[in-house]
């Protein structure tokens, strides 16, 4: 089934059905999620380098777009803190045409991952790097605020070191009402939801509102949002005509972070709202239509958006059940747009930073980060504190970069701990329990592996074996704890076979895994080795070395009890993986 199939079907399935109840649900729950989203839309349109207007037109559209086109009836989408750190850059360096330009290549390359069903990919990034690139985006939008939150005019920077050196060496003359008005949205934001007040309104807009009254009674000189027009058709805004063509390749890696970004966020909010409500996302779908609306906000004047998981979790627990809600969502903010835009305009820039203040701090995923430190996951740490400070001190594409080179080196050196445990075997216990070798003066060691078998660890095995030079006929290996082998595995593989057979001895295999056991009937050496030495078990092969003597049982204590060492020994490496040993 095509997309648009995918599509069709999941509206046939949300509104089978559908009734004046269900449209009471939606509706209350999209006036609600609009509530929320007000003072949010209006505050990353400042913090993403445009204007409140401009974060106001992406959440109407993102509501009337993307929540219609959407893989699931929970999505809310609108402009994030996530994006709004990367877009500030974009537009302090290039403008607000190469902003737009490139929240429009990256709704392209969402609409590409949408097609190609790529969105497992996102799935690959760490949990640990998601949550320090989450903690750096908090801390990146918190000092952008320090210009609101002061009422100052500082110069432009493009680092959070910058800033402090500005802040260090400038001669400041903090504006006291503004910062007296952050601390009092900060304040009534965070305790307003704990009164226990009936049919409660968001704390950021009671914030919002207490210090847009305050400052119009006072006559109070504070900066503010400045000209919110009466249109979702705003002045400035991408035209063909102002793409800038020539800087195009400039714009290549931000509108790779946006998209990669947009991808991330809309696909962790999308597994959010499917445990609240057991109703899984369509992956591809969402993403081509993040794109397709991420193509075409920046024609009206907005700014790139993506899936809010904050928002999505009002939409749910205010009773959302179809994507009629994200869409009557954003006709409310549109009307509010319309009729209340003098207002709006009123707004103190230092409100609008006490509100993206506590996000900042919300954005945070406070319970991974406990979790890592509480249980000193070191690995876990690393990865999450290199990518915090790369978000801080560098590109946020690289950070990306970094904190994910940093956990594909942690997980391969874990991985490459391949643990191996040798069991020689004593002739006189064959004897004794009655088999007799084929080739007395050899003898047999049992090599019980558990780990993959690739580069990283590979010429463990090979050092191991060496160790004991000279002193080993007949070896066996016990890959039943080896789920992969690669082509430097293959390689020592080969490299024993060649090795056994110039010192007149054999290679024997037990336990192969089936992933494992295709690879080497795929690439032949199974054939090269032979059929006859591959066995199901270490003691089918040990068996295998000798002959029964006569008048003797097949298997007789003994050698059951030298069987029961090899399973020891292979309880053994488990037990040392899972301890860390």
């Amino acid at each position: 089934m095509g997309l648009i199939g995918e599509w069709r079907t999941l509206l046939q399935r949300e509104f089978e059905g559908y009734d004046r109840n269900r449209l009471l649900h939606d509706t209350l729950a999209g006036v609600t999620v609009a509530a929320v989203a007000l003072p949010l839309a209006l505050a990353f349109g400042v913090a993403s380098g445009a204007d409140a207007a401009s974060g106001l037109v992406t959440a109407i559209l993102a509501g009337l777009v993307i929540g219609l086109l959407g893989g699931a009836p929970y999505q809310i989408s609108g402009p994030t803190g996530a994006m709004s750190a990367v877009l500030v850059l974009v537009a302090s360096r290039h403008g607000l045409p190469a902003l737009w330009a490139t929240g429009l290549m990256a709704g392209a390359l969402l609409v590409v991952l949408g097609l190609f069903r790529l969105g497992r990919v996102v799935s690959l990034i760490p949990a640990p790097v998601i949550t320090g690139f989450t903690s750096g985006i908090a801390v990146l939008i918190a000092f952008g605020q320090i210009d609101n939150a002061l009422g100052v005019a500082l110069p432009p920077t493009e680092s959070v070191v910058d800033k402090l050196l500005v802040l260090t060496t400038s001669d400041l003359h903090p504006n006291a009402v503004a910062l007296g008005t952050t601390l009092a949205v900060v304040i009534v934001t965070v305790w307003w939801p704990r009164l226990p007040l009936p049919g409660r309104l968001p704390g950021a807009l009671v914030g919002i509102v207490v210090a847009t009254v305050a400052m119009v009674i006072g006559g109070w000189d504070v900066p503010t949002i400045g000209s919110v027009p009466r249109s979702l058709l705003l002045a400035d805004r991408l035209r063909f005509g102002t793409i800038p063509w020539e800087g195009l390749a400039e714009l290549v890696i931000p509108a790779l972070s946006v998209a990669a970004l947009g991808a991330v966020e809309s696909l962790l909010c999308g597994a959010v709202g499917g445990n609240m409500t057991g109703i899984r996302l369509h992956s591809s779908v969402e993403l081509v239509a993040q794109g397709v609306g991420n193509m075409l906000i920046p024609f009206f004047g907005g700014v790139p958006a993506t899936a809010a998981i904050a928002r999505t979790s009002v939409n749910i627990k205010s009773g959302g059940v179809t994507r009629a809600a994200p869409v009557i969502h954003g006709i409310v903010l549109l009307g509010v747009a319309l009729l209340f835009a003098p207002l709006l305009e009123k707004i103190p820039l230092a409100a609008l930073a006490g509100v993206l203040l506590v996000t900042a701090w919300k954005m945070n995923d406070w319970a991974a980060i406990r979790f890592f430190f509480s249980k000193r996951l070191r690995h876990a740490i690393a990865a999450f504190l290199a990518t915090l400070s790369a978000t801080v001190v560098l590109d946020l594409t690289q950070a990306i970069v970094i904190g994910f080179g940093l956990s594909t080196m942690i997980f391969m050196a874990q991985m490459s701990d391949l643990v191996i445990v040798r069991q020689g075997i004593d002739p006189g216990r064959l004897e004794a329990a009655g088999h007799r070798f084929l080739a007395p003066e050899g003898s047999v060691a049992v090599y019980t592996l558990t780990g993959p078998l690739f580069f990283a660890a590979a010429r463990k095995l090979i050092d191991e074996v060496e160790a004991h030079d000279g002193g080993e006929t007949h070896l066996i290996l016990s890959l039943r704890g080896v789920p992969l082998v690669d082509a430097t595995g293959l390689e020592v593989l080969h490299e024993l076979l060649d090795r056994q057979r110039r010192g007149g001895g054999s290679l024997l295999l037990a336990g192969l895994q089936m992933r494992v056991d295709a690879l080497l009937r795929r690439v032949g050496f199974l054939d090269e080795l032979g059929e006859e030495r591959v066995f199901w078990s270490a003691d089918r092969a040990i068996l295998s070395l000798g002959r029964p003597l006569p008048g003797k049982p097949s298997l007789a204590p003994p050698l059951e009890g030298l069987v029961e060492e090899i399973v020891l020994a292979t309880a053994e490496v488990r037990d040392r993986r899972d301890s860390g040993g």
